[in-house]
């Protein structure tokens, strides 16, 4: 069902940027429609290099932390995957994220925020929380879908500045209020291209939460790394901190500053108590005690 679901919404975003096209008309609709495929085509390939760019996240070799490689390397044979890069960001958010188009392309990345605040358990359980988006191949589905999503806010920006200026219509056609339609199109296409990539994003958390508490075989170790990251989140919440880096908070093991209610539409990951709940049932399952 979660398979499913992504490849419905990964759909969904790359119509709406077809979409776009018809609305302005002409040749724009091939131009987009191949627009979107050079998108996911260049995500695929060079998936996990855009993202270590953008988060600023530095590749490690083993003697800089052979701790943190012994425990990856483990994991990894544990779930049948090569060892992938081990990297790190210089933030003290606790966080972690994972990406690569395929496992042996893998990159597994840490922030020092994290291995300050988890102890060796619960970073153990972060570590397969993220292995396990590797082996579901989540890794590159987010990329596509956050590549998807910032084309087409791009785009629809430079549509709403062309609508309200009347670039590249006649009087008969401003008078029939075609750059109304637009403008008003421009304006909902970013909206539900978030929506759609935060909707992607949410189906593949619960299943690595599963998968992780197969592989580790202790369910608690992420469920307690969760709660502390939680509270953390809230003590930033408290302190004004600003909202973390859109182009990874959808890879990220959590969006520390996700808010609730209407706004869970546009959060990257299912509520943390949502998530710990889950991990608890597992536990029971499995005749463990909280």
């Amino acid at each position: 069902m979660n398979q499913l679901k992504t490849i419905v919404l990964l759909g969904a975003l790359s119509a709406l940027l077809v979409a776009i096209g018809g609305a302005i008309g002409g040749n724009a609709t091939w131009f987009f429609l191949a627009l979107a495929l050079a998108m996911n085509l260049g995500a695929y390939f060079f998936s996990d290099a855009i993202v270590l760019r953008m988060s600023g996240a530095r590749v490690l070799d083993e003697a800089q932390a052979p701790a943190l490689f012994g425990m990856v390397r483990e994991l990894a044979e544990r779930a049948g995957l090569p060892m992938p890069k081990v990297a790190i960001m210089s933030d003290p958010t606790p966080n972690a994220f994972a990406t690569g188009r395929t496992p042996a392309r893998a990159v597994v990345a840490v922030t020092e925020g994290l291995l300050r605040l988890a102890d060796p358990r619960e970073l153990r359980g972060v570590l397969a929380h993220e292995l396990a988006h590797v082996q579901n191949r989540d890794t590159l589905v987010a990329t596509i879908a956050g590549a998807a999503a910032a084309a087409i806010t791009h785009i629809a920006n430079v549509l709403q500045w062309g609508a309200l200026l009347g670039a590249g219509r006649s009087d008969d056609e401003r008078e029939g209020g075609g750059g109304g339609a637009a403008l008003l199109f421009a304006f909902l296409a970013p909206i539900a291209a978030v929506m759609l990539q935060m909707g992607i994003s949410r189906s593949r958390e619960y299943l690595a939460d599963e998968s992780a508490a197969e592989l580790t075989g202790d369910p608690l170790a992420l469920a307690s790394a969760l709660a502390k990251l939680q509270s953390y989140g809230e003590q930033m919440v408290r302190g004004g901190a600003p909202a973390p880096q859109p182009v990874t908070a959808s890879l990220s093991i959590v969006n520390p500053l996700a808010g609730g209610g209407i706004f869970r539409l546009f959060s990257t990951h299912p509520p943390i108590e949502a998530r710990i709940e889950r991990l608890r049932a597992i536990a029971a399952r499995m005749g463990q005690r909280a």
